[in-house]
């Protein structure tokens, strides 16, 4: 494999600095100059497997290096915006991401919905006896007063914020990490502690463990996701076939889920990326640009 280019916490300051303080025209700077495609994505499982799965197939299938760079939320879309990466496999719509697509949208390339069927809400294991989001003060004292969530960027938080004061909600949203919220989770479930998550899927935790969303009857949270692969502009002039395999790239949740777990049985994207590849040879090959099946 090529993929070793995953940029150092140097560059990653860099490249948030440059978005800062970069171009601020609605294309950006041109990549014309470079061979390199850049995929930017935030470190949330079925995120990292769509950009491992996707880098594979780049390299191994069309021939191209790649860089894999792991950012925030927010700076995925602005590094798009800005024309600093080339694209991202993992925008949740019409609710999660739509604040980010509402500010940048017109500076972003949206090409094509790749996995229909995604979900987020407030998601417990079965053996909390809470069925509702608007029950869950009922339990507060046994959750510790919290619900676990991930990262502070993430459409997710913004939107259990929102069901917090909808519902009144006599609970703290925790700021942590995906990684972190299942290891708390995880020692919740060992315990058989009451816990609350903020949950979406497809995620392996929904097949490790017995887990449910709880109802929202006021509809916070929405109803099914799509994910979207979402480009810089320019990118279909610049690097056509890339362009091309984007255009190509869907899935099923079901087979995004069995990239998940591959992921999290082995411990290394991007080992677990290429079997994933190998093991559905029919399907990448209907990806990708007819002058390289």
């Amino acid at each position: 494999m090529k993929m070793k280019k995953i940029l150092s916490a140097v560059l990653l300051v860099s490249l948030l600095f440059v978005v800062g303080c970069g171009n601020n025209n609605n294309e950006g700077p041109s990549r014309t100059d470079r061979d390199t495609v850049q995929i930017v994505y935030v470190e949330w499982v079925c995120a990292t497997a769509s950009a491992h799965v996707i880098a594979n197939v780049l390299e191994e299938k069309m021939g191209y290096d790649v860089e894999l760079i792991p950012v925030a939320a927010a700076l995925v879309f602005e590094s798009l915006a800005h024309g600093h990466a080339d694209f991202t496999t993992n925008v949740w719509l019409p609710v999660t991401h739509a604040d980010y697509m509402e500010r940048l949208g017109d500076r972003l390339d949206l090409v094509q919905v790749n996995t229909h069927g995604a979900r987020i809400g407030l998601a417990v294991p079965d053996y909390v006896q809470v069925y509702s989001i608007a029950d869950l003060n009922t339990i507060r004292d046994e959750l510790g007063g919290e619900i676990i969530g991930i990262d502070p960027g993430a459409g997710i938080m913004r939107i259990t914020e929102e069901a917090i004061n909808a519902y009144n909600l006599d609970l703290l949203l925790l700021e942590s990490s995906d990684a972190a919220m299942t290891a708390f989770l995880s020692a919740a479930i060992d315990r058989q502690d009451p816990v609350v998550i903020t949950g979406w899927e497809p995620h392996w935790k929904f097949s490790t463990w017995n887990m449910r969303f709880l109802d929202d009857p006021l509809g916070i949270f929405g109803g099914e996701e799509e994910i979207a692969t979402v480009a810089r502009v320019g990118l279909s002039e610049d690097m056509p076939g890339v362009y091309e395999l984007l255009q190509n790239f869907r899935w099923s949740i079901d087979q995004l889920n069995e990239a998940i777990l591959m992921a999290e049985e082995s411990g290394n994207s991007a080992r677990s990326a290429a079997d994933w590849v190998a093991n559905n040879s029919d399907l990448v090959n209907s990806w990708l640009p007819a002058a390289y099946r």
